[in-house]
C-alpha cells in the first residue's frame, strides 16, 4: 500500500502590505483565491500585530506569490519586517493612584482609585481582588475599575504590547454621589495602572518555538552553532539513521523568521525542520532593548 501524502508544511513567513491604499481589496482577493489554487500557501492575519503573514515553502514559492499578485491581480506589494507578538509583565510589586476628575458645567466626572499590583507565575493570566472597605468605591463601580484596567493591559503600558500575568488588587477610592461614572472608573482605573508601571520595572516576554531539525550528520556542528547564535537552547541531538542527527531546541521567534532560508543555505538543502509554538519566556535585555529601538 502506499503511504498517505501529507502536505509539506510552509515555513517561511514573510508579510506584506499593498503599496497603496487603494489596492487593499483587491490584495485580499488576490490572496484568496492564490490560496485556494495553492494548498502550500497559508495567508495569516494577525490581529495582534495587524500584518498580513505568507507562510511559504521558500524564497522562490515567495517570488511566484508575489509575480502572480502583481501579474493576474494588478497589486503591487512591499515585503516588510514579520512583527513579533510579544508580551509585557511587571518585574515586581508596584503601586498606583488613578484620579479622574473633570468639571466643565452639568454632570462632571469623578474617580479616584488606588491600586497594588503583583506579579504572578508565567501562564497564570490576570487576576483583579478587591479590597475596598467602607465602601470607599461603591459596588456597582468596582468592575468598572476592573474593566479600565484590563483595557491599559491590551494596550500595554511600557513598549504597546498586553499586559499578562499580574494580580492588580483594588485597596482604596474616592467617589461623588452625582459625578462618579462606570466610564469615570474605568478611565481612573487605567491611570493607576499606568502610574504602577512608570513605578515599576517592566520585563518584555518573547515567544519560544519548539524546533525539531533533520540533519545530515557532516553539517551538525553547523547546525547547532547557528541555533546558538540565534539565542537558542538545544534539548539534545539523536541518531535519526545511519547518516542523519535530529536536533530538538528551543527558540525566540525573532530569531527563526528568516530560518527556513538560512537553514537551506547552510546545509545545501539537505536539512528540513518543524517548528511549534512553546511559551512565552523573558527577553534578554540586550534583545528588548533592540526592539524598543
Amino acid at each position: 500500500l502506499l503511504k498517505p501524502w501529507t502536505m509539506p508544511t510552509p515555513l517561511l513567513p514573510v508579510a506584506i502590505q499593498a503599496r497603496a491604499k487603494t489596492d487593499e481589496d483587491r490584495l485580499s482577493v488576490g490572496l484568496q483565491r492564490l490560496a485556494a489554487e495553492d494548498p502550500t500557501l497559508r495567508i495569516e492575519q494577525n490581529p495582534e500585530t495587524h500584518q498580513i503573514v505568507l507562510w511559504c515553502m521558500g524564497e522562490a514559492h515567495a517570488g511566484v506569490v508575489l509575480d502572480a499578485l502583481a501579474n493576474r491581480y494588478g497589486v503591487n506589494v512591499d515585503t516588510i519586517e514579520v512583527r513579533i507578538p510579544l508580551r509585557e509583565t511587571f518585574g515586581g510589586p508596584s503601586k498606583g493612584h488613578g484620579r479622574h476628575v473633570k468639571q466643565s458645567g452639568g454632570h462632571g466626572q469623578y474617580a479616584v482609585c488606588d491600586i497594588e499590583v503583583e506579579p504572578l507565575p508565567q501562564g497564570s493570566g490576570f487576576e483583579f481582588v478587591d479590597r475596598v472597605v467602607g465602601g470607599a468605591v461603591p459596588r456597582q463601580f468596582i468592575p468598572s475599575v476592573e474593566k479600565g484596567v484590563r483595557a491599559q493591559m491590551n494596550k500595554g503600558v511600557h513598549a504597546g504590547y498586553p499586559v499578562v500575568d499580574i494580580r492588580v488588587t483594588l485597596v482604596d477610592g474616592k467617589a461623588h454621589s452625582v459625578d462618579s461614572s462606570d466610564m469615570a472608573f474605568q478611565m481612573a482605573g487605567g491611570l493607576a495602572l499606568r502610574e504602577a508601571a512608570a513605578a515599576a520595572r517592566i520585563n518584555l516576554l518573547e515567544p519560544v518555538d519548539l524546533i525539531t531539525v533533520r540533519v545530515p550528520d557532516e553539517f551538525v556542528g553547523a547546525v547547532l552553532g547557528d541555533l546558538s547564535a540565534r539565542r537558542g537552547h538545544v534539548l539534545g541531538t539523536e541518531q535519526a539513521d545511519e547518516s542523519h542527527n535530529v536536533i530538538n531546541a528551543e527558540v525566540p521567534q525573532v530569531a527563526l523568521t528568516r530560518y527556513a532560508i538560512d537553514l537551506r543555505s547552510l546545509t545545501h538543502g539537505a536539512a528540513t525542520f518543524t517548528r511549534m509554538f512553546a511559551r512565552y519566556e523573558p527577553m534578554p535585555e540586550s534583545a528588548a532593548a533592540k526592539v524598543q529601538g
